[in-house]
């Protein structure tokens, strides 16, 4: 096997368990987001609002890998994803509207929302171990299809039996959230020069809670309403 068999072969392995890594956050949005449907229309749900959620990454990469390095995206991206999981809190209560038609279509919206906002870091995984081979980076991103299908559809039957549950993911999308803030390139060269003792996963933390603190807020109103 010679040296660029060998190379493209790594780069391959090295995209195969980025996607396994990665692919967690984005399963459990899928679960969360669907878990009220129907089956039938979850089913759906989970399958194209993961192609979609696929289907936005590539586009992603082609157009904006570049512009993830910009000042501010992440924070953005962060804010936005802390938002989406604080509403996630409390949909099981709404089961009662789930059949209406565009019910499923509210879902994959929600999927495809967060997964554009937690694909940062998988894009950028993807496209560095690929060092610039096109096919690899869609590859990769195509591969993560069946594992956030597969893995949403397991996290959904842990929800129906331990609704609890709810909450750990919505404590780990906030999370996933605060990484993304504290991360962003200006944030991070701030803190460089004027406080170096604050980490990621202090934002991470702060992130969580924030989520936590604020879905219990949103519930408690519904329940007074």
């Amino acid at each position: 096997m010679d040296s660029a068999s060998t190379e493209f072969l790594t780069a391959l392995l090295q995209i195969i368990w980025i996607d396994i890594v990665l692919s967690d956050d984005n399963a459990l949005v899928i679960a969360m987001a669907s878990r009220s449907l129907p089956k039938r229309q979850r089913r759906w749900a989970i399958v194209l609002g993961a192609s979609a959620a696929v289907l936005l990454r590539i586009i992603y990469t082609l157009l904006f890998l570049q512009a993830l390095a910009l000042p501010f995206i992440k924070i953005a991206g962060g804010a936005i994803l802390m938002m989406i999981a604080i509403r996630l809190v409390g949909e099981e209560e709404r089961e009662e509207e789930a059949a209406a038609p565009t019910s499923i279509w509210s879902s994959i919206r929600i999927i495809v929302i967060a997964d554009a906002v937690m694909s940062l870091d998988n894009v950028i995984a993807v496209a560095g171990a690929a060092q610039g081979s096109m096919a690899l980076i869609i590859f990769g991103l195509v591969l993560s299809i069946p594992l956030v299908v597969l893995g949403s559809t397991f996290l959904i039957a842990l929800l129906e039996r331990f609704p609890a549950l709810v909450w750990i993911g919505a404590g780990i999308l906030g999370w996933v959230a605060g990484e993304l803030i504290g991360s962003d390139p200006a944030l991070a060269g701030f803190l460089r020069k004027n406080a170096v003792v604050v980490e990621t996963w202090q934002f991470a933390a702060v992130a969580a809670a924030m989520v936590l603190f604020f879905s219990g807020l949103r519930v408690r109103r519904k329940a007074s309403a």
